[in-house]
């Protein structure tokens, strides 16, 4: 069996209830965003109809849905809150929340949770702003354990979404001078082991298997290390150069045994087992895209992204730069999202924000200005198919696309969008 194929073999077992419809954790299924049952229709809409729109608060983490049910967490006055709604007609169904201050100092703009709950084992698992783990029964919403290793976060807070595999919730807490992998038993909460090192950055773990070993891959502030889920581990570690990105915030893709990473210039390594040691091959390096925040997506054998300077951009399996071209701008007639300039751009600062998934037949990008660009996953060339104004302020979640619904997160209100 290829390690490709045994690593998506991994993750179906973990999340044995699901079907492609469902986006349980940061990601999706395989946290690859991608999704397999999307209606690509053969003519796009003029518009796409608004199901239903609620308020659920601020904050910029991706829900996930499973099922008919969707977990929200976000941040209502002094608390972060875990909801979980109907998909289909947005009622709450239950709520849970708790104080704890949001993110303050530069990265107040941002108040709330930034991390996707993960879902498996009728379970829920969120990571707050301040590094607040918690773990609810998915059906009634009980409480059933609270963890909190540390009182520091990096500079801009936690931003890594929990990954839930063989009975273990794992997290990236910690900050400058105790950053730490840390697992725990998902149904007991007791703590089955803890990495400690290096300072987080804000990229999700990952999941990734090399010669039979099962690795959770953290993107720390200077570099990459693996962790063996098994016994917590340190087997691998890559540092970065100077002159990188600055955020580390594009999570790596895993394709097997090879790991695409962004520091600042998006690079391609292999990893292999040498002896006792895991030893890394460099096989690509991009010096055409740099890349501060937005994670790419993989999709026949090509990378599709955003730079830091807003340009769509596809690489090709060997590391060469395809095309990239600007990111569509809404229409005078479709407006910005408040707070939002041109590029993505957020009170005047740099560009870069966005997010990608892989939809099937198309790609679907959504930018800040809360524009959903549906274009072809194509080496040659960017041609779009359709655009559409989705929230009326700034979008830094990832779509949810399933079927022929989009949900949408804005600031502070959740949005079902379907294509009929």
């Amino acid at each position: 069996m290829s390690v490709r194929r045994w690593q998506l073999v991994v993750l179906a077992l973990a999340f044995m209830s699901l079907t492609g419809a469902d986006w349980p954790q940061w990601g999706g299924i395989n946290r690859d965003n991608k999704v397999s049952d999307f209606a690509v229709p053969e003519t796009w809409p003029t518009e796409l109809k608004q199901q239903w729109k609620v308020p659920v608060g601020d904050g910029v983490a991706t829900p996930a849905l499973v099922g008919n049910k969707l977990y929200v967490f976000t941040r209502e006055g002094a608390n972060e809150v875990v909801r979980c709604l109907d998909a289909e007609t947005g009622k709450e169904l239950w709520k849970d929340e708790y104080e704890s201050r949001g993110a303050d100092g530069p990265a107040s703009g941002f108040a709330g949770p930034r991390s996707t709950p993960a879902v498996a084992d009728g379970k829920v698992v969120t990571l707050g702003a301040r590094g607040i783990l918690n773990c609810y029964d998915a059906e009634t919403g009980k409480k059933l354990w609270t963890k909190q290793e540390s009182q520091s976060w990096p500079s801009f807070y936690v931003s890594s979404s929990p990954l839930i595999v063989d009975g273990l919730a794992i997290a990236q807490t910690g900050g400058q001078n105790d950053g730490s992998v840390v697992a725990y038993d998902l149904n007991t909460g007791e703590r089955k082991w803890k990495w400690t090192g290096a300072t987080p950055s804000y990229a999700s773990v990952m999941l990734m298997e090399v010669d039979g070993r099962k690795l959770a891959i953290g993107q720390v502030f200077d570099g990459i290390v693996a962790i063996d889920i098994a016994d917590g581990k340190h087997v691998w570690e890559t540092y970065f150069g100077s002159g990188g990105s600055r955020y580390k915030a594009a999570t790596p893709v895993i394709d097997g045994d090879k790991l695409i990473f962004s520091d600042g210039l998006p690079t391609a390594i292999q990893i292999s087992k040498e002896g006792e040691k895991l030893v890394e091959k460099e096989l690509w390096k991009n010096d055409a895209s740099r890349v501060e925040y937005a994670t790419p997506v993989l999709k026949n054998g090509n990378l599709f992204g955003l730079t830091r300077d807003s340009q769509l951009y596809c690489v090709k399996p060997d590391g060469k730069t395809a095309w990239s071209a600007p990111v569509p701008q809404p229409s005078p007639s479709q407006g910005a999202a408040p707070g939002i300039g041109q590029g993505g751009r957020r009170g005047g600062g740099q560009g870069g924000y966005g997010t990608i998934v892989d939809a099937g037949k198309v790609l679907i990008g959504l930018t800040p200005t809360a524009q959903l660009v549906v274009y072809e996953p194509s080496d040659t060339e960017f041609k779009q198919l359709a655009t559409y104004k989705v929230a009326e302020s700034p979008t830094y979640a990832f779509p949810i696309v399933t079927d022929k619904r989009i949900f949408v997160k804005d600031k502070d209100s959740l949005t079902l969008w379907t294509l009929e």
